[in-house]
């Protein structure tokens, strides 16, 4: 039997399709509009607001329609920086409420509510094309990296070893000795992926192979080439028409960063304010061998909290004239923007919480400096409370992509560890995933969800490849990942089949030797459905700006439409082999055939309607108008 499509409900999302483009300023009346099937029996609309913390409703006006749907609209004032609405749907026997999550025939939080936003979004290039993650490590060694001096901290790898994995001796510092200029030499492979933005994670010297115990700020690595490296990086990365971004700790340091040094050494130093002390046994406290107790990281001792309540901090890390957050973004680096660690922690300790200052100075510094540039945060849990618009840009999406994402696409034995649970990545149906991204989603302004960083996978996490196990699953995957609202980041090397069951064992380097002969790290075919799916997202306005509409949520197959005023595409994922759906005719426009641009899903056209073929593992993407 075939599924029954979704499509008969009343939608409204922040899309142009339904909200003016552009960031409307205090005052502004902004025209809304709403489609209602007449499929769905409402009788009337009202908008509801909340205007300074008190609810108003206003009866919407009808906007154009045919035979199958009204359209209604209403002007939502914009009465405060961050404005909430809703729509009330009159209907026989009752009521229903239509917000970001959906429709509710009962009352619910507005937590869930629609938002229009006063504050600048992110910039339009942060989702032109997909970001690549590099783990400068693990990527790519030049011949000059054998002339480099080891460090007396490090554990030498050979390239083609396997990484450590998590709790393992030495984890942190397997040393595989990968350089900017090995970057530099590869960087035709990530121009002809479609990257349009490539971000490293950190550059600063530390004792670690992920260097995000920094011992200064001041300086590039020695080990990945030093400043000139960086800067040569730059200028090849500009000159190919990609931005750089670059990875800091506004949360902590290194204990061996040359502030801390200072701070423990010298109780009159300005770097000893620049430190949260504790009393010793608390928790996330680490001790000096002198007792001296500071917070740090989660406990770990080489990582020492920094004091946001300091005006050393933040004169050092954003206000000075050599600011850390601003002085990269200058010649000869010119880095387009920040991704920041564990921003969720900056300024947070006990009673003090000061991360909304943090990131509204951070970006107010980063636009000044460099106009366009970008700020975004690692958030690993709900990040929804610090997404208001005014700080940072977006967030790396974990809970509204990749943990749900996770969950419908693993295998039934994967195995792999979920995301920092104690259990194994379960296998859910669809249902279970669209409702979690649907409400995560809902928790944040539009204009912010289009901006947020989705990803299947990162330097902290299992690889892809061995959540789902098979190259059609991970197929599937990449055709969410490129088809979703969002900007599609990928971790080096899964778009060639790379393995990994944690953080640590994942972080694997490149294989460039097998690239051009073949083996068992380097998946062609991988990596041509990646260049494929990056071409079709670029080509497409609606996959990289529209709305989004679930058409139909099967437990093993989702289809949804991604739709601008002038496009509208089909998305067809399914995990396994399902019944199929109907969709209705009127979705392609009058006199067209459905216009396949990736995948081997079938899609039928009949009389009545449109029919999903129930084949799978498998993607269809069609443009239909």
């Amino acid at each position: 039997m075939l599924e029954r499509h979704l499509l008969d409900v009343a939608h409204h999302d922040g899309s142009p399709v339904h909200v003016p483009e552009g960031a409307p300023t205090l005052g502004d009346a902004v025209g809304v509009r709403v489609r209602v099937p007449r499929a769905s029996g409402v009788r009337d609309v009202w908008l509801r607001t909340v205007r300074d913390g008190e609810p108003r409703l206003v009866r919407a006006r009808r906007d154009g329609g045919d035979s199958r749907e009204d359209w209604y609209a209403a002007d939502v004032v914009v009465h405060n920086p961050v404005t909430a609405y809703r729509f009330f749907l009159d209907v026989p026997g009752g009521y229903r409420w239509l917000d970001g999550r959906g429709i509710h025939d009962r009352e619910v939080p507005d937590a869930g509510s629609f938002r229009l936003t006063t504050h600048t979004p992110a910039p339009a290039w942060l989702g032109e094309g997909l970001v690549y993650q590099v783990f400068p490590d693990r990527f790519a060694r030049s011949a000059a990296a054998d002339a480099r001096p080891v460090p007396d901290w490090a554990v030498t790898a050979a390239w083609d070893d396997e990484p450590l994995g998590a709790g393992q001796q030495h984890v942190g510092t397997q040393l595989f000795g990968g350089d900017l200029p090995g970057i530099v030499e590869h960087l035709g492979h990530l121009e002809a992926l479609g990257v349009r933005t490539l971000y490293l994670t950190p550059v600063f010297p530390g004792r670690s192979n992920h260097r995000y115990d920094a011992s200064t700020f001041d300086h590039v690595d020695p080990l990945l080439g030093g400043d000139e490296a960086y800067a040569d990086l730059a200028r090849a990365v500009r000159a190919r028409g990609m931005r750089l971004m670059g990875d800091i700790t506004t949360n902590h340091t290194g204990d061996g960063h040359d502030w801390f040094v200072r701070a423990v050494a010298d109780p009159s130093s300005p770097e000893r304010g620049m430190y949260l002390w504790a009393e010793s046994g608390g928790t996330d406290v680490a001790l000096q061998d002198d007792g001296l107790a500071y917070a740090s990281w989660l406990g770990h001792g080489s990582l020492p909290k920094l004091d946001w309540g300091s005006p050393e901090t933040w004169r050092r890390m954003v206000g000075g004239d050599e600011a850390v957050i601003a002085r990269w973004l200058c010649d000869p680096f010119g880095l387009d923007g920040w991704r920041v660690d564990v921003a969720n922690m900056t300024g947070r300790w006990g009673s003090e919480d000061r991360t909304h200052a943090v990131a509204r100075a951070l970006r107010e510094r980063i636009t000044r400096e460099r106009p366009g540039a970008a700020l975004v945060a690692e958030h690993f849990h709900d990040a929804s409370a610090d997404l208001v618009g005014d700080g940072w840009h977006a967030n790396m999406n974990y809970t509204g992509f990749t943990r749900p994402a996770w969950s419908w696409l693993a295998a039934e034995d994967s195995g792999v560890p979920y995301l920092g649970l104690p259990v194994t990545v379960p296998r859910r149906p669809a249902a279970a995933m669209v409702a979690t991204m649907r409400e995560f989603a809902s928790a944040v302004p539009w204009q912010v969800t289009v901006r947020q960083w989705s990803m299947l996978g990162s330097h902290d996490t299992a690889r892809l490849r061995s959540i789902v196990g098979s190259r059609e699953m991970v197929e599937v995957a990449a055709a969410l990942l490129f088809t979703y609202p969002g900007t599609p980041v990928v971790f080096a090397g899964d778009e060639v089949g790379a393995t990994g069951l944690d953080g640590e064992h994942a972080r694997t380097t490149m294989a460039w030797d097998q690239a051009a002969r073949g083996g068992p790290r380097w998946d062609a075919a991988t990596l041509s459905a990646y260049q494929r799916l990056s071409r079709l997202r670029s080509s497409s306005r609606a996959l990289r700006d529209g709305g989004l509409r679930w058409a139909v949520v099967a437990d093993d197959a989702v289809a949804y439409l991604r739709e601008t005023p002038d496009e509208r595409v089909l998305v067809v994922l399914a995990r396994a082999p399902w019944s199929g759906a109907r969709l209705p005719r009127h979705l392609l426009a009058a006199g067209a055939r459905p216009e396949l641009l990736h995948g081997t899903v079938g899609l039928e056209v009949s009389g009545d309607g449109l029919v999903v073929v129930g084949d799978g593992p498998g993607v269809g993407v069609y443009r239909l108008a």
